[in-house]
Order: structure tokens, then C-alpha cells, then sequence
């Protein structure tokens, strides 16, 4: 006999549900729907999706149109390194792993099947734009979906008392800064930034390359460099003075396929936790207030 809830459920899906379903454009439902890509039924002149078929479609990833990466994709999450993601995989024991190595590092990663999801912060210089020149024509015939995780603050992180001589980036001449790796956001931002600044590149004296967000701050913190170009929400933990600069966007690509296993979904469900909210509050420098809100979809 069946449950209440089998009972409730629907037999079929509209074209709105779907696409609320998968997380893409009404659009892009005709579209699957036309090629054959996704089961479906015409009824009245109306679209219809059966349920039970959809998932089973969803969880064979076989079906995707040509051109959609169907391979599995390792429970890893690539990219950017921040400092609340990171506290969010681990405390939400979601069992997805972690390789944060650079923005650029995670495109290349994840373009590759490397990964379930790449974080970014990457802004494009002429369109003035974070995030989507990255995305768009490299990913545009696969199929992922780029979501909002925070604003964050990002600026100059100094020793106790370095913000009383330092305002901004043109103060920073003969200055001994840790720099990040060229596949990183925020080598991109702060290049973008001294060149706007007038500051000339060998008016800098440059420590050992910092890996992560949290290798450069500590970097300042021991006194192996004068400054760093980094987080808010790491330079109140250490002590260490701030000097905003820039309000940059950190975002999610994420393989769509597995955004409906358990382990995205169990992290995606963390994410709306009282756990969660109060943690990146403490930490200083995010807005969250948009997490999960799709920026684009392939």
C-alpha cells in the first residue's frame, strides 16, 4: 500500500517544476525536451515529465544531451580557498574532500572532471564583472550551474598598528608582501589594483608564494612579510590590523549532476543552518545574504 506522501507526490512534473527541479531555465527545458534528451509526454499541448522517470534519468546522468559531461565526478571540491567553505565542508561532515588551490587552478581542475564544484572570486578587468566571463564560453555545453556564496571583504592585512601608515595599496612601496599564485583570484584582483594605483610591480619587495588565504596572513603574523592582500574575516583571529579595499564576489560552480547526491545536498542543507549564519557572522566580512541564488546556468 502506498504512503501519504507516495500519494502526494506528483506523477508528473510541469515544464516550471522541472526547471526548478534542475535548476535551469524554462528555456532550457523546451530545449532538452525537443532534442529527446528528457523523458517526457505532450498532452493537450502541454509538456509533462514523469516523476519517477526524471529521477531515474537524473540518477543514471546517461541521458544528458550531447555535449553535457555524464562521466562520475569525485567528491572533491576545487578552486578558491575560503575560509568559511572550508569551516563549512568539514563541520558539516558532508564527506566531500577539499583542493583549493587558485581560481584558475579549479577551472582547470573541474573543466577536467576533477571535481563536484570549484569556489572562484576572478574579475574580469573590462567587463567589470566577477565571475561570469570566467564561466561562461568555457562552460556554456556542460552541465553546471554557477551559485552565489558571498560578498566578501577583501583588503590590505597589516601587523598591529600598520593601518596608523597604510591606507591603501599606493602606500605600500619598499613594503615586503606575501604574494599569492598567479592561478589564484587574488593575484589577478591585486595586480588589477597596484596597476591602478600607479604603483610599479619592482616597487614591492615579494616573500614566499602563499598557497592559501590563511599561509598569508600567517605570513604577516610571524613577521615573514610587511602585508598581505587578503580577508577581513582572517585578520581579526590573528590580531592583525585592516585596511579595506575591495568588496569581491566568491562563487559556486557546481557539477549539477551532483548537486543531487547526498553529500552537496547534505553540505547545501548546512549552508541554511543557524550554525552556519552565526559562524560567518563571527568571522567579519561576509554578506551571505544571496547564498544559493543561481548566477547562470549552462
Amino acid at each position: 500500500m502506498s504512503s501519504t506522501s507516495d500519494q502526494s507526490r506528483p506523477e508528473f512534473l510541469t515544464v516550471r517544476e522541472l526547471a526548478d527541479l534542475l535548476r535551469i531555465k524554462e528555456r532550457k527545458v523546451y530545449d532538452l525536451a525537443a532534442t529527446g534528451a528528457v523523458p517526457c509526454s505532450k498532452v493537450t499541448g502541454k509538456l509533462l515529465f514523469p516523476e519517477s522517470e526524471i529521477r531515474a534519468w537524473i540518477a543514471r546522468g546517461s541521458s544528458a544531451p550531447a555535449g553535457m559531461d555524464t562521466a562520475p565526478r569525485p567528491h572533491v571540491f576545487l578552486g578558491s580557498h575560503d575560509p568559511l567553505l572550508d569551516w563549512a565542508l568539514r563541520q558539516s561532515r558532508c564527506g566531500i574532500a577539499i583542493y583549493f588551490d587558485g581560481s584558475l587552478d579549479g577551472l582547470d581542475r573541474f573543466d577536467a572532471g576533477e571535481g563536484i564544484a570549484s569556489g572562484l572570486h576572478i574579475f574580469d578587468t573590462g567587463a567589470q564583472v566577477w565571475n561570469l566571463p570566467a564561466v561562461r564560453p568555457r562552460f556554456a555545453a556542460q552541465n553546471v550551474v554557477l551559485l552565489a556564496f558571498a560578498s566578501r571583504r577583501r583588503g590590505l592585512i597589516l601587523p598591529p598598528g600598520g593601518g596608523a601608515r597604510i591606507s591603501g595599496i599606493a602606500d605600500l612601496t619598499g613594503c615586503r608582501i606575501a604574494p599569492r599564485q598567479p592561478e589564484s583570484g587574488t593575484h589577478g584582483v591585486f595586480e588589477h589594483l597596484r596597476a591602478a594605483a600607479g604603483l610599479a610591480p619592482d616597487a614591492l619587495r615579494y616573500t614566499d608564494t602563499a598557497r592559501s588565504e590563511a599561509d598569508a596572513v600567517m605570513a604577516v603574523q610571524s613577521g615573514d612579510a610587511d602585508a598581505a592582500f587578503g580577508l577581513e574575516a582572517l585578520a581579526r583571529p590573528y590580531g592583525l590590523d585592516f585596511v579595506p579595499v575591495i568588496e569581491e564576489r566568491f562563487d559556486l560552480l557546481v557539477d549539477r549532476k551532483a548537486w543531487f547526491d547526498a553529500p552537496m545536498q547534505q553540505l547545501v542543507a548546512f549552508f541554511q543552518s543557524e550554525a552556519f549564519v552565526r559562524h560567518a557572522a563571527s568571522l567579519g566580512g561576509y554578506d551571505i545574504r544571496d547564498i544559493g541564488t543561481v548566477r547562470w546556468n549552462a
